[in-house]
């Protein structure tokens, strides 16, 4: 590759970056990681790092900076979306070199930190040079070491704020940024390093299909989230899937809309309805189901990292809520327990309203739904603006207000961002996108054990851990090499290529812990949300977490945890977990085993939207 980073410590990250053509040498086969990197060069990278970063103002044309400059386009581009501000003399300083705490402040101010309190305590606790540190960057200095996004070799401790940075060190910023290996762990400030050993999780998703409706997101205009109606004799032939479902399957949908003004306040109404194709009558069976809102039915509250929730009263947001009382089999009395289809019939399953009472405001509406049918049928999601009354109160659409809709208007916008094709491995950061279509599976069932001929589960070696991964997706596995994201049976094109977070997936795991020492010990589950990791992290048998709690919710909803106590009484928990990017979780559950002694355990939970995966299940063996 380039030939002076073979003994070089970044040397694995430039590899990275310079393979996806994100980082370039010199003619001469070079990649001086130790040259300092001035402002023009830090623009480019900028520019090939966050090519879809969103246009923030107009152009400034910098005095010292002509067309005819190598670097003119980037410098434009990296004005424009707000990386560099320049200098209040209308310059832009090209050749300049960049410090290392300009690097960040850079970054940080495109990435939007924000600030939080005790910002200098906590400065002064990590660097033995914090007071170098100017006041304008220690804010975004602090949310660096939140992120653990800052490198320090050779000393952690030693930040050098005011020191050029480097083409090397640059590198590594920007591989932790992206999620990329190549640096070591032990120089990443803000860094907290759990040894454990990574497994695959085992079985697998069941086969029955789910209608699997979260793109768009955000839902301005008037149109289709999903069909899956054939496209004979449609105004908008590539908005239907042609795929109908027979038997048990899912319904999950999770949208939100918005407003910005008083006009755009006019409510939406999301219908799903039920189509029957055949020469004779079908039952639809509802076996649960539930719809919330995020305002009023289950606004984002701030709640602890671990509460319990045996009543189910306790929720955050509505995928929270809808999630948790589908795990519980319940249904809602706004949906019937049975519908019955008359040959050629269509009939509503859901009109339900996401009104926006005020502006500027968003409101959001989750739905779970499991149902089964006696033959074919066909599904749509749709949304529309409520019909006015003479009298100016808003009534829902009429089912035939839905189905002219379902023929003569196409998808509803605006489309979210086109997922990265999954081969040939192209730029990164990795565009998932959202889903739209149907996806393959409604449950994973794990039954966990030492082997197949074996049904116990040996407790680790005092002091020692072992993690199953949960909603382990493309190119972030843990290090397992398993994929669990659900595959799409049918997909829109500008949508997600797998069913990525298994939202209304419900994971049942179950094992039982086998003591096989001669004497007590303790031995605790945990549910955690570490890291994520790109597959060239390479890291083996450990799991990366934070040291100082991230804002980015990563995990919020109910887990259901059954066992049997000591006296063989039979248990069950609903604990509602609330963690953050980064974030080790509490124990849901702690046993003190005697020698040679057996423990059932049982874990289940369908997993929630607003969630980011992957996720991980820890047995260890007293404190690590």
């Amino acid at each position: 590759m380039f030939s002076d980073v073979q003994n070089y410590w970044a040397k694995s990250c430039i590899i990275e970056l310079a393979r996806r053509n994100l980082v370039s040498g010199y003619p001469d086969g070079t990649f001086r990681p130790e040259k300092d990197i001035n402002r023009a060069e830090f623009a480019v990278l900028m520019c090939n790092i966050f090519p879809d970063a969103p246009i923030r103002r107009k152009q400034i044309k910098f005095k010292d900076v002509a067309e005819k400059y190598w670097a003119y386009n980037a410098i434009k581009m990296a004005s424009e979306k707000g990386f560099f501000a320049g200098y209040p003399d209308e310059t832009f300083r090209p050749k300049q070199n960049i410090t290392r705490v300009q690097a960040i402040a850079v970054l940080g101010a495109y990435l939007q930190y924000i600030s939080f309190s005790d910002v200098e305590r906590m400065l002064d606790k990590i660097f033995i040079d914090s007071a170098l540190i100017p006041n304008y960057a220690t804010a975004y200095v602090a949310e660096a070491i939140r992120a653990a996004i800052i490198v320090n070799y050779p000393d952690i401790q030693e930040f050098r704020p005011n020191e050029n940075t480097t083409r090397g060190e640059v590198t590594a910023l920007l591989c932790r940024v992206l999620n990329l290996g190549g640096v070591p762990l032990e120089s990443i400030v803000g860094l907290n390093i759990k040894p454990t050993e990574i497994r695959p999780l085992p079985g697998q998703l069941d086969t029955l299909p789910t209608l699997n409706s979260n793109s768009p997101e955000l839902v301005l205009t008037e149109g289709i989230l999903l069909s899956t109606f054939p496209p004979n004799n449609k105004q908008v032939p590539q908005a239907h899937l042609n795929f109908a479902f027979t038997g048990r399957f899912d319904i999950f949908s999770h949208h939100i809309t918005r407003a910005e003004t008083k006009s755009e306040t006019h409510p939406f109404y999301q219908g799903i309805i039920l189509y029957n194709p055949t020469d004779n009558p079908i039952q639809v069976q509802i076996l649960a189901a539930a719809s919330y809102l995020s305002t009023p039915d289950a606004p984002y509250i701030n709640l602890p990292e671990q509460q319990k929730n045996l009543e189910g009263t306790v929720y955050s947001g509505p995928g929270s809520r809808t999630m948790n009382e589908v795990l519980r089999g319940g249904q809602q009395d706004i949906f019937p327990e049975e519908l019955r289809l008359e040959p050629g019939q269509y009939k509503m399953l859901m009109n339900l309203p996401i009104p926006i009472p005020d502006f500027p405001a968003s409101n959001g509406r989750s739905t779970m739904i499991r149902l089964s049918t006696t033959d074919q049928i066909y599904v749509a999601d749709l949304a529309q603006k409520a019909s006015l009354n003479s009298d100016n109160t808003y009534r829902p659409p009429t089912l035939s207000e839905w189905i002219e809709l379902l023929n003569n208007k196409g998808l509803a916008e605006p489309r979210d961002a086109t997922p990265t094709p999954l081969e040939p491995e192209v730029t990164l950061p990795i565009v998932f996108s959202r889903v739209a279509g149907v996806s393959q599976g409604t449950q994973w069932q794990a039954e966990i054990s030492d082997n197949s001929e074996s049904n116990l589960l040996s407790i680790p070696q005092l002091g020692q851990a072992f993690s199953y991964g949960i909603g382990t997706l493309h190119k972030i596995t843990l290090g397992t090499q398993q994929i669990q994201s659900a595959k799409m049976l049918v997909r829109y094109p500008d949508t997600a290529y797998f069913a990525h977070a298994n939202y209304g997936i419900e994971y049942k795991i179950g094992f039982t812990l086998y003591n096989k020492f001669s004497q007590y010990q303790t031995v605790q589950i945990i549910f955690s949300s570490p890291l994520k990791n790109n597959e060239a992290d390479l890291f083996q048998n450990q799991l990366l977490f934070l040291k100082y709690s991230s804002d980015s919710t990563f995990f919020r909803g109910t887990v259901k945890v059954s066992y049997d106590n000591q006296v063989g009484e039979s248990q069950t928990h609903y604990l509602h977990l609330t963690q953050r990017r980064g974030q080790l979780g509490q124990p849901l559950v702690t046993f003190f085993m005697s020698a040679n002694s057996r423990q059932r355990v049982e874990i289940n939970f369908l997993y929630p939207p607003d969630s980011t995966p992957p996720q991980v299940i820890t047995i260890q063996n007293n404190a690590i």
